[in-house]
């Protein structure tokens, strides 16, 4: 399987609404509940309206498209990488899923990773 790394610093925010989201920015993950708006972006775009914000994450791209069939392919991975003690947050997508973590760890995840067999993409 093949992971994609990406260059990006990314943040995790909750919003007071998303009036002030970069639509145009290639990677923008939201999710809506009764109880907060979160938005994860690249650093460098995080809104103005952002009322708390966690910076310094990396992430990674399982590459090509997931059928719903397919089982454990995230227990997998977040398994492996939590026997290191690090630390995940997953993200999914209709095609695939992304898993960020702590830039100050990346490099060791993706290492265990390429240890693990996964092929990696820079």
């Amino acid at each position: 399987m093949q992971i994609k790394a990406l260059k990006q610093t990314f943040s995790v925010c909750q919003l007071a609404d998303f009036s002030q989201v970069d639509w145009t920015s290639p990677f923008v993950f939201l999710a809506k509940t009764d109880q907060e708006n979160s938005l994860v972006c690249p650093s460098r775009e995080i809104p103005i309206n952002a009322n708390k914000v966690d910076s310094g994450w990396r992430a990674f791209r399982i590459e090509g498209v997931l059928d719903f069939s397919l089982i454990g392919i995230l227990a997998e991975i977040s398994g492996l990488l939590a026997n290191h003690h690090i630390s995940i947050f997953a993200l999914s997508t209709y095609n695939t899923d992304y898993v960020l973590t702590k830039a100050n760890q990346f490099d060791r995840a993706i290492d265990l990773l390429a240890a693990e067999g996964y092929e990696i993409l820079v």
